[in-house]
C-alpha cells in the first residue's frame, strides 16, 4: 500500500458558501470584467458589480416564486451565460442545483428530477420544456418550469421586483460550508444515475486549492477561460466556480462546432478540455497541411516538437541545434497552430482520459502546454493534476493540496479530502460501500512514483482477463488507438476468449477528406467502405501503434470495423464521452462473436 498527500494550500471558510465570491468581487473588484456574454454576435464584458446584480434579481425571482432554502431546482441547458448565472442565483435564494444534461430522454429527466425532488427547473429551450412536460404528471413536487429562450431570465426579474434585498441577503447566509451545494447525477455506464451531493466545502476545497496551485495562469484581470465543456457535469462546473473564485474572465461556448471561431474571437488565456478535442486539432491541422501539399513539412515539425519537450526534461536541455530548429518550426507552423486555440492561450487542462505521452509531448514543445488531470464526479472533478511548473507528461500529477491518493493492495485508487461528496442522495447503501473506512473507493486502478505522480492505468471492474489467464486494462490501448484520426470510437473485447479483439468506428468528420486523398467516390459511407483494403489498413496501421503500448499477449489480434457510431442517442456512451461496455457488448454481439470464429 502508497500513499501521497500534499499540505493544503486554501483554508475554507467556516461558515461561508459560495454566493460569497460574487459577493467579494464586487466589493474588491467592482469593475473587472468577471464574464464574458455573447450580444448579436459581440463579446461584452460582465463586470462583477452588474454580474452580481444580475443574480440578485434571479434569485428574488425565484424566492417570490416560493422556492425554499434546501429545495432543489433543476437546471437543464447548454454551457451558456445562464447556467452560471442562474446556478449562483438558486445558491443565492438558498437551494440546492441539480444539473441535467441538455441531451437527456424523458425518461432521465423524469427520475433526476423526481429523485432529487426538485420543486422547480429551469430549461433552455421548447423542446427541454417539452420532454419536461411529457413526465410532468410523475413529478408531483415539480410546481414551477421556466423557459431560457422563453425570457426566464426577464420572467423571475418581474417576479420578485417585491422582494427587498435584505430578502436575499437572509437567504444567501443560509447554507454553510457543509450545506449541499449540487446534486449531480453521474451519468453511469450501467444502471440509473446516482445523485452525487457536493457541499458549499467540496467546491472551496477543490477550486481553491487548484486556483492557489496554478496561481501563474490565474491573474485576476488579465487570465480568462473559455468554457464549452457542458457544465451539467462537474468538470465544467469546476471551471464555473474556480474562475469564480480566482476571479477571472468566464466565457461560455454552448455549441462546440464554433469552437474555433469563439477562440479566436475571445482569445482566453486558458483553454479546458478532454483528449478528443486536443487529438482532433492536431489531426485536422496535419491533414490540410497534407492536402496543401505541406504534410512532409507539418510531420518534421511535431517531431521536433516532441524531441524539444522531451529535452526539457532531460539535463543541459535542448541542444543549440535543436533550439534553432525549433526557433524555425514555430514561425512556419507552431505560431499557426497557437492562433487556432485564439494565440492567447499558454496552458490547458485536461481530463475525461489520457490524452498520451506524443500529444503530450507536441503541444508543449509548440508551446501550449496540456496539464492532465484526473478525478471523478464524487471528488468534484480534480483530484489530482499536473502543477504548472512540475509537469510528468503521461501522468495525471499530484494529488490537489490538502487531499490524500492512496494505492491499495490489488492497485485500486483510494481518496481522501474535503473536495469529495457527501453521499449519494437517498442511497444510504452505495454511499456506504463507497465510502468504507473513511476513504472513497475509485474502482480505478493505478499506481503513484516516488514523486506522487499519480498514473490510472485503467478501471477495476473492466480489466480483461482472457482466456489464458492474462489480466488486460483496455484504457491504455484504446486510447492510442482512437488518437488516430479516421478512429472515432475503439472497445476492446477478449474477456474468457482466446485473444484480445476490437470493435472500431470511424469518425465520420474526418472520413469524407481522408476518402477524398485516396480517390474514392465523393460521399461514400462508411458502411460502403467496411471491407475497402485502404481503409482496413488505415485502421490497422491505428491497431499497430496501440499494439506498441502493450505487450504482445495484450495486443489486438483481431479488429472489426462497424457501420455504426456509438453515441449518447445510440445509447453506446454517457453525457461525459465514457463508454458503456455491457450495452455496446449487448448489441454487437454477433460482431464480436464473428472476431473469434475460425
Amino acid at each position: 500500500m502508497r500513499e501521497f498527500s500534499l499540505p493544503a494550500l486554501y483554508e475554507v471558510p467556516a461558515d461561508g458558501n459560495l454566493t460569497d465570491l460574487i459577493r467579494r468581487n464586487a466589493a474588491q473588484h467592482p469593475d473587472v470584467a468577471v464574464v464574458g456574454r455573447k450580444v448579436d454576435d459581440r463579446w461584452e464584458d460582465v463586470t462583477a458589480t452588474a454580474f452580481l446584480a444580475e443574480v440578485r434579481a434571479a434569485a428574488k425571482g425565484l424566492i417570490a416564486a416560493g422556492v425554499e432554502p434546501g429545495d432543489r431546482v433543476g437546471l437543464m441547458s447548454r454551457t451558456r451565460y445562464e447556467w452560471t448565472l442562474l446556478d449562483f442565483a438558486i445558491w443565492s435564494a438558498g437551494g440546492v442545483t441539480v444539473p441535467v444534461y441538455e441531451t437527456s430522454s424523458p425518461e432521465q429527466i423524469q427520475w433526476i428530477l423526481s429523485d432529487s425532488g426538485a420543486v422547480a427547473a429551469l430549461v433552455e429551450t421548447g423542446t427541454h420544456e417539452a420532454a419536461v412536460e411529457a413526465v410532468r404528471d410523475t413529478l408531483p413536487a415539480l410546481k414551477h418550469v421556466w423557459r431560457i429562450e422563453g425570457d426566464a431570465i426577464d420572467t423571475l426579474r418581474k417576479l420578485g421586483a417585491d422582494v427587498a434585498d435584505e430578502k436575499v441577503d437572509e437567504r444567501s447566509s443560509i447554507a454553510t460550508a457543509d450545506s449541499p451545494a449540487t446534486i449531480v447525477y453521474t451519468s453511469g455506464t450501467t444502471g440509473r444515475p446516482k445523485g452525487c451531493v457536493l457541499s458549499h466545502r467540496s467546491f472551496f476545497a477543490e477550486c481553491g486549492n487548484a486556483v492557489a496551485r496554478l496561481k501563474p495562469i490565474f491573474n485576476t484581470g488579465e487570465s480568462s477561460v473559455l468554457l464549452f465543456l457542458p457544465e451539467a457535469h462537474v468538470f465544467g462546473r469546476l471551471v464555473e466556480i474556480a474562475a469564480v473564485l480566482a476571479p477571472i474572465k468566464l466565457g461560455h461556448v454552448p455549441d462546440v462546432k464554433s469552437l474555433t471561431d469563439e477562440l479566436a474571437a475571445f482569445r482566453p488565456t486558458l483553454v479546458l478540455g478532454v483528449p478528443r478535442v486536443f487529438e482532433k486539432v492536431y489531426n485536422s491541422a496535419r491533414a490540410k497541411a497534407r492536402s496543401e501539399g505541406k504534410g512532409k513539412i507539418f510531420d518534421k515539425a511535431a517531431e521536433t516538437a516532441i524531441e524539444y519537450s522531451k529535452a526539457l526534461d532531460a539535463p543541459g536541455g535542448p541542444s543549440l541545434g535543436l533550439r534553432f530548429k525549433h526557433k524555425v518550426f514555430d514561425r512556419l507552423v507552431y505560431s499557426k497552430l497557437r492562433a487556432v486555440l485564439g494565440g492567447r492561450a499558454t496552458h490547458a487542462i485536461s481530463g475525461g482520459a489520457p490524452l498520451g505521452e506524443r500529444l503530450g509531448h507536441f503541444y508543449r514543445g509548440i508551446g501550449f502546454t496540456v496539464l492532465e488531470g484526473y478525478g471523478l464526479t464524487e471528488s468534484c472533478a480534480a483530484t489530482a493534476f499536473n502543477p504548472w511548473d512540475r509537469q510528468k507528461i503521461g501522468s495525471v500529477g499530484q494529488p490537489m493540496p490538502g487531499t490524500v491518493v492512496r494505492i491499495a493492495d490489488d492497485g485500486e485508487v483510494l481518496l481522501h479530502g474535503e473536495h469529495l461528496f457527501t453521499e449519494y442522495w437517498n442511497n444510504e447503501a452505495a454511499t456506504a460501500e463507497a465510502l468504507s473506512d473513511g476513504w472513497f473507493h475509485t474502482g480505478d486502478v493505478g499506481t503513484l512514483d516516488e514523486d506522487g505522480y499519480l498514473t490510472i492505468t485503467g478501471r477495476k471492474k473492466e480489466i480483461i482477463i482472457t482466456a489464458g489467464g492474462k489480466n488486460v486494462a483496455p484504457a491504455v490501448i484504446e486510447d492510442r488507438i482512437r488518437a488516430h484520426a479516421l478512429v472515432a470510437e475503439c472497445m476492446v473485447v477478449g474477456d474468457g476468449r482466446p485473444f484480445v479483439g476490437a470493435l472500431v468506428t470511424v469518425d465520420e468528420e474526418f472520413l469524407p477528406r481522408w476518402a477524398a486523398e485516396h480517390g474514392k467516390p465523393e460521399g461514400v459511407t462508411v458502411d460502403e467502405l467496411l471491407e475497402d483494403p485502404e481503409l482496413l489498413a488505415e485502421i490497422q496501421r491505428a491497431v499497430d501503434d496501440g499494439n506498441a503500448a502493450v505487450s504482445k499477449a495484450e495486443s489486438v489480434r483481431k479488429f472489426r470495423v462497424l457501420a455504426a457510431q456509438f453515441t449518447e442517442d445510440s445509447g453506446h456512451v454517457t453525457p461525459s464521452l465514457k463508454l458503456k461496455r455491457n450495452v455496446v457488448a449487448k448489441d454487437f454481439a454477433a460482431e464480436i462473436e464473428a472476431l473469434y470464429r475460425g
